[in-house]
């Protein structure tokens, strides 16, 4: 029996979506193609998920590969990038569902040393069960220690959880953690009546 629901935040719960703050920073298709690549696609968007560096210290390494022209549009776009988060349709909805079922809510989320910045801004996290965040313990989804360290973290069983997630390598690295997956396609309706059906 499912008494757990563990939520990813990026596309679940917050939409991501660097083209907003390209848009609103940048002010020609040149700079958003170089900063879309070099600070959004670039290694150091993966060290401040795992914790290596900070969100502001992304800025002084991924400068060496814009032109100077384009420092101050990638610093805004660096500092500022959460512009772009705003709640997925459906998700606060979804959370108090959740919550209404009488089951344990939780987030478990690829994020940086930002995330309790702007996170309360969709619900506070007093709502939730537990929250953990991949820069504070150094390790990224889809790796199956992430995984294996929530469940001992919060003392859970696996096979009472079910882990929603837009991205399916990672509802693959849940699984084999022994963790039930579903892939979140931007609908709740369908994780609500798989709940529903659980409980029959």
């Amino acid at each position: 029996m499912i008494k757990n629901i563990i939520l990813d935040m990026g596309n679940v719960l917050l939409s991501f979506n660097p083209e907003i703050p390209l848009n609103e920073f940048c002010d020609t298709e040149e700079a958003k193609e170089i900063i879309r690549k070099e600070l959004f696609q670039g290694p150091e968007w993966i060290q401040g998920d795992y914790g290596f560096i900070t969100n502001a210290e992304r800025f002084e390494p991924v400068s060496r590969r814009v032109p100077a022209k384009f420092h101050e549009q990638l610093k805004k776009c660096t500092l500022e990038w959460d512009i772009c988060l705003k709640p997925v349709p459906g998700a606060r909805e979804f959370c108090r569902f959740v919550k209404s079922r009488n089951l344990k809510i939780f987030v478990l989320s690829n994020a940086d040393n930002t995330f309790h910045n702007y996170f309360p801004g969709f619900m506070e996290e007093t709502f939730f069960d537990g929250i953990m965040v991949s820069a504070e313990v150094h390790m990224i989804k889809p790796e199956s220690g992430i995984y294996e360290h929530f469940i001992h973290t919060f003392g859970l069983a696996p096979e009472e959880c079910l882990f929603i997630d837009d991205r399916e390598e990672n509802i693959a690295g849940a699984e084999k953690a022994g963790i039930k997956g579903f892939v979140f396609k931007g609908d709740f309706e369908p994780v609500k009546n798989f709940l529903k059906e659980q409980e029959k």
